[in-house]
């Protein structure tokens, strides 16, 4: 049975709205302390079930088709601390705490995990990135 608009909107009912993007929701990932961002990343209904019973943020792998509890493999777990939910109940803010060096799969120079995948800044003038870390 579908929810009216004001149902989803104007209620304290959680009913993530998986079936309007084919199953997979967008999340941001933000650090509860600094309020950087640190990811983009897709969940299914598993994965949020998953992050919502353990605390630990859990993701559907797009490239693997799987799911994926960041830090099972690298050590940079990243905790929940809140989940924010916008007004369409179709995509989510996780506010949260880092284990680790960072959630990037990519190294920095000194082959440290970076903290956040957004480590470049688009030059508007000259349309190159500029590397925000090292």
């Amino acid at each position: 049975m579908s929810q009216s608009k004001s149902e989803i909107e104007e209620t304290s009912e959680f009913n993530p709205q998986f079936e309007k993007r084919g199953g997979l929701l967008p999340v941001v990932v933000q650090e509860s302390s600094s309020g950087d961002i640190l990811m983009i990343a897709s969940v299914n209904k598993e994965a949020v079930s998953h992050t919502i019973k353990s605390k630990k943020a859990t993701f559907w792998s797009t490239s693997r088709n799987e799911i994926w509890v960041k830090g099972e493999t690298s050590g940079n777990t990243i905790w929940i601390d809140e989940i924010l939910v916008d007004c369409d109940q179709d995509a989510f803010i996780y506010k949260v705490r880092l284990e680790g060096d960072g959630v990037c799969h990519t190294k920095n120079e000194e082959s440290v995990f970076r903290k956040s995948c957004f480590y470049r800044s688009l030059d508007l003038e000259s349309s190159t990135l500029t590397f925000l870390e090292k």
